[in-house]
């Protein structure tokens, strides 16, 4: 069994209801262990655009990650997902972050994420989660990694968060 760390983002429609309904399409593909708090993030790349919902949830899975990443994308699919420009706004985006501790190059398929360290909206909520899961390229904790970006502006915890509720 593999641990997967999935990030989870939505900007258009109801934003929650699709976080919610890609939860529970990730329960498809394992067990899912934790699910961070929900965080109301600015867009990052294409800056004209809603803000996002993001949050982080961790699938416990016997499926390999090439498997784990094409039931990431059908889900994608289902939840209305249209990939017409590069950071663009989207109903869902499930993207792979870690896959265990493990460094996975594929043609399709390059974990850990590649920008991870770099963004906050996915730092934050798995801080909240996992602080002291070990990025195994750069040898740092998520706790780490997310002090060194410094400025959490536009990263705002939800109140009620949790993307489960």
């Amino acid at each position: 069994m593999t641990e997967a760390w999935v990030g989870l983002g939505s900007n258009l429609g109801h934003r929650e209801g699709y976080l919610r309904a890609a939860l529970a399409g990730l329960a498809g593909l394992g067990e899912v262990v934790c699910v961070s708090p929900v965080y109301e993030t600015a867009p990052v790349g294409f800056l004209d655009q809603g803000a996002f919902l993001n949050a982080v949830a961790c699938i416990r899975t016997a499926l390999p990650a090439a498997e784990f990443m094409a039931g990431l994308q059908a889900l994608e699919r289902a939840g209305g997902r249209v990939r017409a420009m590069a950071n663009g706004p989207r109903t869902i985006d499930l993207d792979l972050l870690f896959w265990g501790a493990e460094v996975v190059e594929t043609e399709g398929l390059v974990v850990p994420h590649p920008r991870l360290h770099e963004r906050a909206f996915v730092l934050a909520p798995l801080s909240d989660v996992a602080p002291g899961l070990v990025h195994p390229r750069l040898g740092k904790t998520v706790r780490e990694l997310l002090s060194e970006l410094g400025s959490l502006d536009g990263v705002v915890r939800q109140a009620d968060s949790g993307a489960d509720q």
